[in-house]
């Protein structure tokens, strides 16, 4: 994600660093649903230090003796973390192995229970966080406000840095791809959503930067919260302002693909002027051309049950949860420049990389 981005709630107010510990991030799966009891999955809830999702799910794999397209899961967790996730395991015999031999000091088997399916990805209902900032700077008065005015009207939904790769390099990466280099399957799959992300947050900064990345333009297309339903455009009216002041639905933007965009008038116009400046147009080609179709994502994020509390003068503890595919960077970054202390800090034997994924 670009530092070049517009903020929606003004100049920072803060500076700080987090993740000086995997302690001071902590992330927790909000199911989706609970497990049938029976069925041929072993589904497992798992609490994790300094672990990515996919080194996780080699490990379970070699302690089950399946192999790795036998494990499932919903999200991709950061290793640079303490984090709560459930796994599924493909096990047709439904004989599970010590569950005593799975754990380890940086992996916890928290509850086990059999499933009828394989956990699949995308099957959670988002994820609750507990940040702790350190070394914080600034006057506390603006800070707290600050705080108030994200729980209030909520945050930009910009796609976190993670989804563009370390050091930035994802779009450059798709652009070589759609111009003829051959990747590897997965890669291919995240730098598509890398491609896509550079597009739709193109969109939101230029309505941030307006001040209506929360309001409706004329020819909005909508997204009812809390789900991937779009309706519109139509008229504005005044059921529909109620319904936008209730957090119950938000505007929308372009997640690229072919067909045509469903908005109108305005917000149509806005949509495409933000994206005629290189790369998008090359982006834009490329997606098209691999058969994604248009789809859309909410503009706006409001964190649930955002709390804060000071744990020292400059030790600031932060609690939220966020809907799946939402990330908790962009809420930090409305509160000012914050700097990730994780890289130094963990070993390699935790996994080589971090997840490229959503928080």
């Amino acid at each position: 994600m670009s530092d070049e981005l517009p903020r929606a709630h003004g100049a920072p107010v803060l500076t700080a660093r987090f993740r000086a510990s995997p302690e001071d991030f902590r992330v927790d799966e909000i199911d989706a649903f609970e497990a049938t009891g029976s069925g041929e999955h072993l589904l497992l809830t798992l609490e994790k230090r300094a672990m990515n999702t996919a080194f996780a799910a080699k490990r379970i794999a070699q302690w089950a003796g399946v192999p790795e397209l036998a494990i499932g899961y919903a999200g991709l967790k950061d290793r640079h973390a303490v984090t709560r996730q459930r796994f599924s395991v493909h096990l047709p015999k439904r004989v599970a192995p010590d569950l005593a031999a799975l754990q380890s000091e940086d992996l916890h088997v928290l509850e086990s229970q059999w499933h009828a399916k394989k956990l699949p990805r995308g099957a959670l209902a988002g994820n609750r966080f507990v940040l702790v900032l350190r070394d914080v700077q600034g006057q506390r008065d603006a800070i707290e406000r600050r705080v108030q005015e994200i729980a209030a009207r909520g945050v930009p939904n910009y796609f976190g840095e993670q989804r563009f790769g370390r050091g930035g390099d994802n779009v450059a990466n798709a652009l070589a791809m759609f111009a003829g280099r051959r990747m590897r399957r997965e890669q291919r799959t995240m730098l598509l959503s890398a491609a896509r992300s550079e597009l739709f947050n193109r969109v939101l900064g230029v309505r941030v930067a307006a001040d209506n990345w929360d309001r409706g333009l004329e020819g909005e297309v909508w997204m009812l919260d809390g789900s991937r339903s779009v309706f519109g455009p139509e008229p504005w009216s005044d059921a529909l302002a109620a319904r936008l002041a209730a957090f119950d639905i938000h505007p929308s933007g372009p997640l690229w693909g072919a067909g045509e965009l469903r908005t109108a008038s305005t917000a149509r116009h806005v949509e495409e002027s933000a994206l005629i400046d290189d790369p998008a147009p090359a982006l834009r080609a490329g997606l098209e051309a691999t058969g994604l179709k248009q789809e859309r994502r909410a503009l706006r994020l409001k964190p649930q049950q955002l709390q804060h509390r000071w744990l020292q003068d400059e030790v600031l503890e932060l609690q939220f949860a966020l809907p799946a595919g939402a990330y908790a960077t962009v809420v930090l970054r409305e509160l000012g420049d914050i700097g990730n202390a994780s890289a130094a800090q963990l070993p390699a034997s935790a996994g080589e990389r971090g997840e490229a994924a959503s928080d």
